[in-house]
């Protein structure tokens, strides 16, 4: 049986998603973050060496890293599932967005927390310097590249409402944490496109059971 390592309000929430879709038998051994760090617990560590999630056992194999989880999960079990055929142009854009994922609009999402919360870190002192510090790399990096790449993720939503083809496919399990973290971060001001998109994988059925398996969902802002 698979055996999800799941820390809470990360990304191994889309894992359990996946499972649910293929209708994968699976069991899910919880890990929680530390509260004041909001690191994953020193346990982890006795599953895979970096001690991150998600990561997942399954027949004597460990696979860490989302993407390296979502091909393994939909070769071994989604027969013909949740991929476009091999050797398809949709079957190149889903490869595209399974690495796009955590490979170029994550470490921008990651900058931008980890930065926020540094002025709340710093002794009062320094703390004005601090904020100024964040806000110039805000507004000079990490600002106008987040539009870019919302930009290019709004337009590409507006050509068949999934990102590989006209069909549903793992590509938008993969994407769905960075898509539902820029709306996190984004408050009131997501494009339709990508609103539609979280609306439209939010109403899916498999999606509300993955939640009740996964437990309080809440990304970190």
């Amino acid at each position: 049986m698979v055996t999800v390592h799941h820390l809470n309000n990360s990304r191994s929430q889309r894992v359990l998603w996946l499972l649910e879709e293929l209708g994968v038998e699976y069991q899910v051994k919880r890990y929680e973050r530390n509260s004041k760090t909001m690191l994953a617990p020193p346990e982890l560590k006795a599953v895979h060496p970096l001690g991150k999630s998600p990561v997942i056992t399954d027949d004597g194999n460990t696979v860490a890293e989302s993407g390296a989880i979502v091909e393994y999960l939909v070769e071994r079990y989604g027969n013909d599932r949740l991929a476009p055929p091999a050797g398809t142009p949709e079957r190149l854009q889903y490869s595209y967005w399974l690495h796009y994922a955590e490979g170029s609009i994550m470490p921008l999402l990651v900058m931008k927390l980890v930065l926020s919360q540094v002025p709340k870190g710093s002794p009062a002192l320094i703390r004005p310097i601090a904020r100024g510090i964040v806000g110039g790399v805000d507004k000079m990096f990490l600002g106008p590249n987040l539009k870019l790449h919302v930009g290019y993720i709004e337009s590409e939503l507006g050509k068949t409402g999934w990102f590989a083809g006209k069909a549903f496919s793992a590509a938008d399990i993969q994407m769905s944490f960075p898509a539902e973290a820029l709306a996190a971060r984004g408050g009131s001001d997501v494009p339709p496109n990508l609103a539609g998109f979280l609306q439209r994988i939010h109403a899916r059925p498999a999606y509300q059971r993955a939640l009740q398996k996964g437990g309080p969902y809440e990304l970190l802002r």
